[in-house]
Order: structure tokens, then C-alpha cells, then sequence
């Protein structure tokens, strides 16, 4: 089968690499390859900057409910081809298509919130302290956005970062991951059917060494919207430094769910395995640890065991029931394992999964890890995998102290039927975000944000657009005396 050719596209073309270098795609069910994109030069990327800076000028002028129009357009080839974009995603991160037939429909919705927003993000007039002056504080666009991708929602997170930054006068230049280029490629496909003005968005394909870092360090940018690990979000932040750009930087999570004696247990147990399997362990704002009351620990880990391990797993292609599909790569197999395996090294139990199947595909199976302490690696640091370590707890004190044991804070859960440990717990988790009695996922309405070394800034709703914006005062001394002159 021939290997799909695809190309950057900048300033409204499309363009091979300039020494026709390419990378080669996989398909991490089958690790067959499947694609070959290019690998852009730093001379390309720096173009599209001087492109989509140039574009600027004018697309700032362009009437804000009409750039959220171009975004209407754009949700609407969306959903026309929502099936065969499901089936692209599914092919080359591996996701479940049931999940990626949502993150499709679910990125269309979010486009056309977004562009709502076009008429509703707004200033403020305040009072002065001067005679005769009216004070104006004005939403203005920062300028050319850098969107740094990472390859676990590949699709949904070209909307979350082109969408606010178009509506709101910037342009912006997209960096995918190079394990999943080809999604976002074909989302360029669909842009480019709208019309949009030459370079006011545009996709560069390569290395993280090469596109990221001139991306990052480039005087032309003036804010760096970055999805990734938290090593990443350092090396963004130091080379944004030397030209004072705004970062904005969504990184690891390490969600702690608490289960409380008078909880739901069949609630908290299916929540828990949603916010854990859900796209196969490889999601930021999966529950990565869970502390359980020692009164119901007994009953809860049984439930959960018994439904982790029922969870199949398979190439999503061509089972679409199954539970997970395989994890990105090689790599990415080797560390979840290794983190299970020194685990049980170290005193652990496994019990369910914990080993690798046999045959081809990056996969691994539920699994969940007992006898754990909180200083050991699984419950410390980040496993971006199907892996769930339990430890139990006395007092929700005790398990707030513990959930907060941690240099991330992105989200977090609790179940209990005590509205009022709900509220305490709610207000002491060290997190961005905390669900009550429910799954681990945001609504396109809040706010998604980490504290800690899980972020800067944020995204959605009304204070994510805020992001991509910057505030101009306007200081309007009046003469009335010449008023009738």
C-alpha cells in the first residue's frame, strides 16, 4: 500500500520541505507506516512567521463577527467530513473511533463557540479622576500566535488554539506533532476551502529542534500557546524570554481521585475507569491516582479491578467496541511498563494487567497497582498510560494532603455523598480544576487550567479567549467649550 504524501501549508499553498526531507507516520495498532510528511527548514518556518505577521496588518481590521464567520465555515466542512476524519485520527494515534468520531463533532462545536465569540468579548469604560475624560480599556490582538501541538488530541487542539486567536484579530502559525501530522493536515485541507486570507493560518511540519525552537525564539511572535510535557514548557518559557513573548502553557497532570466512605461506589468506580482508560490512558486530565477511604477500600478496589481488567483493547480500525486502542509508540510503551515494573520491584502488586501482550501494536493493557506508598514513582510522577496505582487514606484531611503531595496540579476528583467534604475538598485541592461525582472532562464554557508545573494561563470560555488578547487604555480628555465651535 503506498504511503499518503502530504504537504505544509504556508500562506495559502502548499509546500514540500525545501530539501525535500520527510518523516515517516505510523500506525501504532499495526506500527505499519502509513504517511510521510515534510520536515520544514528553519528558513520555512521563519516564513511563515514573516507571512502570517504580514497578514496581521490587515486581518486585525476585519470586523470581528466577520473573521468568526471564516470559523462557521470551517465547523461546517468539520461535521460534512466528520467520518472520514474520525477514521484519519483513529489510524494514526491509535484512539477508539467512537472517541474520535467525538473529538471531531466536539471540535466543530467548539469552533462555532468560539466564533460566537466574535460579537460578545468586550472592554470596559471606567470612571477618570479628570474633569471631562472618559477612560477606555480596549481588547486588542497580541499579534501572530504560535500553536505548539501535542499528538494525544491532535484535532480538538488545532480548535482550542486557531479558533480564539483568528476570532480575535491574530494570526497564527501551527506546529503539530510529528507523531500525528496527518489529522491536522487534513484539517489545513479544510480551512483552505473557506477562503481565509493568505497567512492567516498556516501549518509547519518537523522536529520539535527545528519548528518549535523558531517558533519559540522568533521576535515575531507574540504569544506561544504550547500543549505538551512539562520539560517542554520550560524549554518554550526560557527561549520566549528573549524577546518577552507570552506563553501559554497547558502541561502534565497528575489527577488524584478521592473516594469517601459515603461515596456512590459503582458511581466513583465507573467515573474513575472513564477518566482513566479514556483515550487510552494518554490524556492529561486522567485520574492518575486514587486514594480510597480505608472503610470501603476493600469493596472499591475489587469493582475496580474487576472492571479494569474486563477492558479490551485492539486496533480501534477494525473493532470499533473495544475499550483502548494502543498507546503512540514504542516509547511510550516502554515507559509505562518500566514505571509498573520498578513499582513492583519495590514491593507493589499488580492487580490486573501489568504486561505487555504479545505480537505487534504499541499496546498495554488496564491495569491497576496496589501497595503502593505515596513517595513511589507511580503515585509522584506522570504515567500517561492505562495504569491506575491505589492507596487508601483515613480522614479527608489526610487524603487532601496527600492529593496535593504533588509538583502538578491540573485536575482532580472527589466522590461523596457529604456536600459539605465536597465543598471543603474542592476548596483545598491544590488543582485547576476539581469534578465532583463525575468523570475527568472539561466543559468549552470554563476554564482549563493548571496550577503548579501543569501551567500558565489557560483555555476556553470567556477568560481562555482573554489569552490572545492584549488590553489597551485610551485616556479621551474632551473640551466642551469648543463642542459647539
Amino acid at each position: 500500500m503506498a504511503l499518503k504524501q502530504y504537504q505544509m501549508y504556508i500562506n495559502g499553498e502548499w509546500v514540500d520541505a525545501d530539501d525535500g526531507k520527510k518523516s515517516t507516520v505510523y500506525n501504532p495498532a499495526t506500527e505499519e507506516a502509513i504517511s510521510q510528511v515534510p520536515s520544514a527548514s528553519s528558513r520555512q518556518v521563519k516564513e511563515a512567521i514573516d507571512d502570517a505577521y504580514t497578514a496581521q496588518k490587515s486581518w486585525k481590521r476585519v470586523p470581528a463577527a466577520t473573521r468568526g464567520a471564516y470559523l462557521v465555515k470551517i465547523a461546517a466542512l468539520i461535521r460534512q467530513n466528520s467520518d472520514r476524519l474520525a477514521h484519519i485520527l483513529s489510524e494514526e494515534e491509535g484512539k477508539i473511533v467512537p472517541l474520535a468520531t467525538v473529538e471531531v463533532n466536539f471540535s466543530a462545536d467548539y469552533i462555532d463557540y468560539m466564533a460566537a465569540q466574535g460579537r460578545t468579548y468586550e472592554g470596559e469604560v471606567i470612571q477618570s479622576d479628570n474633569a471631562n475624560e472618559n477612560i477606555a480599556l480596549l481588547k486588542q490582538p497580541i499579534g501572530v500566535a504560535a500553536g505548539i501541538l501535542p499528538w494525544n488530541f491532535p484535532f480538538f487542539l488545532i480548535a482550542r488554539k486557531f479558533a480564539p486567536a483568528l476570532v480575535t484579530g491574530n494570526t497564527i502559525v501551527i506546529k503539530p506533532s510529528s507523531d500525528t501530522p496527518n489529522i491536522a493536515l487534513e484539517f489545513a485541507k479544510l480551512a483552505d476551502q473557506v477562503a481565509l486570507p493568505k497567512g492567516v493560518l498556516n501549518f509547519v511540519t518537523g522536529p520539535g529542534s527545528v519548528v518549535g525552537s523558531e517558533l519559540s525564539q522568533n521576535e515575531k511572535i507574540g504569544i506561544i500557546s504550547l500543549t505538551g510535557s512539562v520539560d517542554s514548557g520550560k524549554r518554550v518559557m526560557a527561549d520566549a524570554s528573549g524577546h518577552i513573548a507570552k506563553v501559554s502553557l497547558e502541561l502534565g497532570g497528575k489527577a488524584p481521585a478521592i473516594v469517601c466512605k459515603d461515596a456512590d461506589i459503582d458511581l466513583a468506580v465507573q467515573a474513575i475507569i472513564d477518566s482513566r482508560i479514556d483515550n487510552n490512558g494518554e490524556l492529561c486530565n486522567n485520574c492518575e491516582r486514587v486514594y480510597v477511604q480505608e472503610d470501603v477500600a476493600d469493596e472499591f478496589t475489587k469493582k475496580l479491578v474487576a472492571k479494569m481488567a474486563a477492558t479490551s483493547i485492539g486496533d480501534p480500525i477494525k473493532h470499533e467496541d473495544i475499550g483502548m486502542g494502543p498507546l503512540i509508540n514504542q516509547a511510550a510503551v516502554e515507559k509505562v511498563d518500566g514505571m509498573v515494573q520498578r513499582a513492583v520491584q519495590a514491593g507493589a502488586k499488580v492487580a490486573c494487567g501489568g504486561k505487555r501482550p504479545e505480537g505487534k501494536g504499541w499496546f498495554y493493557p488496564a491495569t491497576v497497582v496496589t501497595n503502593v506508598k505515596q513517595s513511589d514513582e507511580l503515585v509522584q510522577e506522570e504515567i500517561f498510560g492505562p495504569v491506575l496505582p491505589v492507596l487508601t487514606f483515613k480522614t479527608l484531611n489526610q487524603a487532601i494532603d496527600m492529593a496535593n503531595d504533588s509538583k502538578l496540579g491540573l485536575t482532580s476528583s472527589i466522590f461523596t455523598e457529604n456536600m459539605d467534604a465536597a465543598a471543603s475538598a474542592a476548596n483545598e485541592l491544590e488543582d485547576g480544576e476539581t469534578y465532583i461525582n463525575r468523570y475527568n472532562f472539561e466543559a468549552m464554557q470554563g476554564f482549563h487550567a493548571g496550577w503548579k508545573e501543569s501551567g500558565l494561563g489557560g483555555a476556553d470560555g470567556k477568560h481562555g479567549l482573554e489569552e490572545y488578547v492584549n488590553t489597551h487604555v485610551i485616556y479621551l480628555q474632551r473640551h466642551p467649550e469648543k463642542a459647539d465651535q
